[in-house]
């Protein structure tokens, strides 16, 4: 199991950049990766996903001493960020909580493809409902003369 400090150092290497080079690419300075590399400093919300794309590694792997697969996640990260520039970092949360408790209908799982299709036929239609009871409960009401 590797910490936080041995995941950015490591992988910073692989990629054979040096501290000045990856603090360029994340917006921070050298001394800043020096202690991320060296003290349990962690960075919070946006540097810890800047740093997690300049070493091409996924935010989990990087924040997760128990991850030890540096892909872990990283297909999740586009809708996850989509849903922060849309709606914010609540939504976001909500979008990786739910991407992750869903796993297996996602890069592969236990499930064949057709369940998958007929649990995102479900869902979509659970969504189309609630939106039609959402429009007549809440939607304007139409002026009457």
């Amino acid at each position: 199991m590797k910490t936080f400090s041995e995941k950015i150092k490591e992988a910073r290497e692989e990629l054979k950049l040096n501290q000045q080079q990856l603090g360029e690419l994340v917006g921070v300075s050298k001394r800043s990766i020096a202690a991320y590399e060296t003290t349990d400093t962690k960075p919070r919300g946006n540097i810890a996903r800047k740093l997690a794309a300049a070493l091409q590694v996924s935010v989990d792997f990087l924040l997760n001493d128990e991850i030890t697969d540096p892909k872990y996640g990283i297909e999740k990260a586009p809708y996850i960020e989509e849903a922060r520039e849309r709606l914010g970092p609540k939504a976001a949360k909500e979008m990786d909580v739910l991407l992750e408790q869903n796993v297996a209908l996602f890069a592969g799982g236990a499930l064949d493809q057709e369940a998958k299709d007929a649990f995102f036929e479900a869902v979509m239609k659970a969504y189309l409902k609630c939106k039609e009871e959402a429009r007549k409960t809440y939607g304007r009401k139409k002026e009457t003369d």
